[in-house]
């Protein structure tokens, strides 16, 4: 493994497939948003349809993040990642071929499955490939890049709905999936799996059911309410599954999730500030983008536009601050990036109707982008950079599952922040939440964050360290 911040042709091709593969399952996830009404249109089943064409692959890959992270970390990066580019691009096909809204749900259920895949394999392979300030610049770039992904996704999928059809957001998959499978064929393993590991079934079916019953009742909650058992009955079985996933983790000879990481500061310090920071994230870019259409008479395209600025400064500034935060330490990054990402929210509470975009929309949005340019890539390095490389799949896939499932909780919470109705009032209200809960990230990482030794030599955390 290289040691230095120089970066070899072959890190370089690891970094790209790195990259292709966790943007195609992010850029996913996004794109999908303004294709809905054009699926409605042609295969029916109306609201419906519509929340399980998104909720199915989110369910589905939030489920089965920790199940991912685990085979990762004992058959090999490389091979579970190719698994996934496949069955990815299978996937895709059967959505764009999907002749009844039956049909597609289950195809992006399959389809998370295949997400799941690929986000904590790609960031492990990196992990396991760079070192010191290398580390850091190419987890900025991957950070850069997906992040990309989840902001671009909506204006990206507008352009192939109106030009062509909505089946082309997914069969446009292919592409990227076969650059990466070529590029594949010439990456080796960078770490051996451990001999003779086993996968934790046993975790990974209480873990699947844990995480998916919860998941499953917020997604519902809002169609069924919380006296249905339909949401309770699945929160129930969840918890309790969760709760015994726990039990189960803390004396498993070869656990899927070894708790001993928690016991590492960075690594649960990283993921606490983590909650804060990925549920203000999503409710605020989901909340923006609505508000801008329902209340500031924003077309959909513009409505996607309005979100380009953020997208050019984490291009910008990502791999810089990933660069800065490997020479420097993570902990400045992190709690000056969320107070950024904060006031940019804060401040686009200033647009009220008519909505002057250059005025009241733009420097908010510039400051967010900013604020995560500086924050993301920095945090990623302090949970992933404070554990052994061996470890890397696991821990990439609890900090993806802990950021996904912030982001249901937040988004299930709108009707509450913001009354039944979308107005400025129910909006300026639920930015101010947005930035504190920024802020709270922030202030978690500079209480807690510490300049860590690299631990990808150390002895794997079973049992962890608290420094």
């Amino acid at each position: 493994m290289v040691l230095t911040d120089r970066v070899t042709s072959s890190q370089r091709r690891i970094l790209i497939v790195a990259i292709l593969s966790s943007f195609v399952a992010f850029l996913d996830g996004s794109i999908i948003n303004v294709a809905l009404p054009a699926i409605s249109r042609e295969l029916g089943g109306g609201l419906p349809l519509q929340q399980w064409v998104v909720d199915g692959y989110l369910l589905s890959l939030g489920a089965l993040i920790l199940v991912a992270g685990s085979l990762s970390d004992t058959f090999g990066r490389v091979r579970v990642l190719r698994a996934g580019l496949i069955w990815f691009g299978i996937t895709s096909l059967a959505c764009g071929l999907a002749p009844t809204g039956v049909l597609l749900v289950v195809a992006r259920l399959l389809q998370g499955v295949a997400a799941a895949l690929l986000v904590p394999s790609s960031l492990a392979l990196i992990t396991s490939t760079f070192r010191g300030v290398a580390q850091g610049k190419a987890i900025g770039a991957w950070t850069g890049w997906t992040g990309v992904a989840g902001i671009a996704g909506p204006l990206l999928g507008g352009i192939l709905v109106d030009a062509v059809s909505w089946r082309l957001v997914f069969f446009i998959n292919v592409i990227p999936i076969a650059v990466t499978m070529f590029l594949l064929r010439r990456v080796q393993e960078p770490t051996r799996p451990v001999a003779g590991a086993r996968v934790d079934v046993l975790g990974a079916c209480l873990a699947v059911v844990g995480l998916g019953g919860p998941v499953f009742a917020l997604i519902e909650q809002g169609r069924f309410g919380w006296g249905s058992p339909i949401v309770y009955l699945p929160m129930a079985i969840g918890l309790i599954a969760f709760a015994a996933f726990l039990w189960w983790e803390a004396r498993a000879p070869q656990p899927m999730m070894p708790l001993g990481l928690f016991r590492v500061r960075n690594f649960a310090v990283g993921n606490i500030a983590t909650v804060g920071i990925y549920a203000a994230l999503n409710l605020g870019f989901f909340l923006f983008a609505l508000y801008l259409q329902e209340v500031g008479g924003f077309s959909a395209t513009l409505a996607g536009l309005a979100g380009i600025p953020a997208t050019v400064m984490m291009l910008l500034f990502a791999t810089l601050f990933g660069t800065l935060a490997g020479r420097y330490g993570p902990r400045l990054f992190m709690t000056i990036g969320p107070f950024v990402a904060g006031a940019g929210f804060l401040l686009v509470t200033t647009a009220v109707p008519p909505v002057n975009f250059a005025l009241q929309v733009l420097p908010g949005i510039v400051l967010v982008g900013l604020g995560l340019a500086i924050t993301v890539a920095p945090l990623t390095s302090a949970v992933l950079g404070s554990i052994h490389s061996g470890q890397a799949g696991i821990g990439s896939a609890i900090n993806n599952a802990v950021a996904r499932v912030a982001g249901l909780v937040a988004i299930a919470l709108t009707g509450t922040i913001v009354g039944s109705a979308l107005d400025v009032a129910g909006f300026q209200r639920a930015m101010v939440l947005v930035a504190a809960l920024m802020f709270a990230g922030g202030i978690v990482s500079w209480l807690g964050i510490r300049r860590a030794v690299p631990a990808a030599d150390a002895p794997v955390a079973a049992v962890g360290e608290s420094g």
